[in-house]
């Protein structure tokens, strides 16, 4: 049963609740219906461009997390590898020491280049000189030598090839130096102290004679360590040899 007073108060609420209703409805209105459903949607693999695209893309994103540690480990190791060469002797002859074998082998090797070297310019300064005399430039001092033009022209081309041959020690040494530049410093150490070895040890020739001749005087002979103590010997002999005839 109504009674004026909740007949007033009915009035009031649905006027208050009026706009509110109207609100919703115009949203309602304006916002598109979305209709949700629980079966999934099936994948569609893209074709074409569109998957060429999205494979370099996946590549780039699994790629990308890398680059920075790649580049940064490449420079570590430049920085690295930089750092050791600096610090590495610049000397080729670092931790190698020349020994006493060695050496006398390259020493013998030394003198089969100066000989190969004599001989060579043996050749060409006398094959030179022969084409030289041959046009006729020493014509008006042969006319001043009293002797058989042949035989001054053949003095002559023998004096350019004993020139040659003279020449090829110093020319065999050089290309020697050159080809073992590394070891040539401790060759020259060695050369001193050998031939200070040699100088002491060796006999006094002053005592020499047709039955007891100096055994090696300059040490030229020697070429291992066993030729040097068999050339130990040999002066041992010989003191001994000149102490028993005395």
């Amino acid at each position: 049963m109504l009674t004026p007073t909740t007949t007033t108060l009915a009035f009031r609420l649905a006027s208050h609740a009026a706009p509110r209703t109207a609100l919703l409805t115009t949203l309602a209105r304006a916002t598109p219906a979305c209709q949700y459903t629980t079966t999934a949607t099936p994948f569609v693999k893209p074709q074409g461009i569109l998957a060429a695209s999205s494979i370099a893309l996946g590549s780039f994103r699994r790629a990308a997390p890398s680059a920075p540690t790649s580049i940064l480990s490449q420079m570590t190791c430049r920085l690295q590898s930089t750092t050791s060469n600096a610090a590495r002797p610049v000397s080729p002859e670092a931790g190698q020491t020349l020994d006493w074998n060695t050496f006398f082998k390259l020493r013998k090797t030394r003198r089969r280049w100066q000989l190969v070297f004599s001989v060579t310019m043996l050749g060409v300064s006398g094959t030179a000189g022969a084409i030289f005399l041959s046009t006729g430039v020493a014509d008006p001092v042969l006319s001043q030598i009293p002797l058989d033009p042949f035989v001054t022209l053949g003095i002559m081309v023998l004096g350019f090839a004993g020139l040659g041959w003279l020449a090829g020690p110093s020319l065999g040494s050089t290309v020697f130096n050159l080809i073992n530049r590394k070891w040539k410093k401790q060759i020259t150490n060695k050369e001193i102290e050998f031939f200070g070895r040699v100088k002491k040890n060796r006999v006094d020739p002053t005592a020499s004679g047709a039955g007891n001749p100096v055994p090696d005087y300059y040490g030229e002979n020697i070429s291992s360590v066993a030729g040097y103590r068999q050339w130990l010997k040999d002066q041992r002999a010989f003191n001994k040899k000149r102490t028993n005839f005395v």
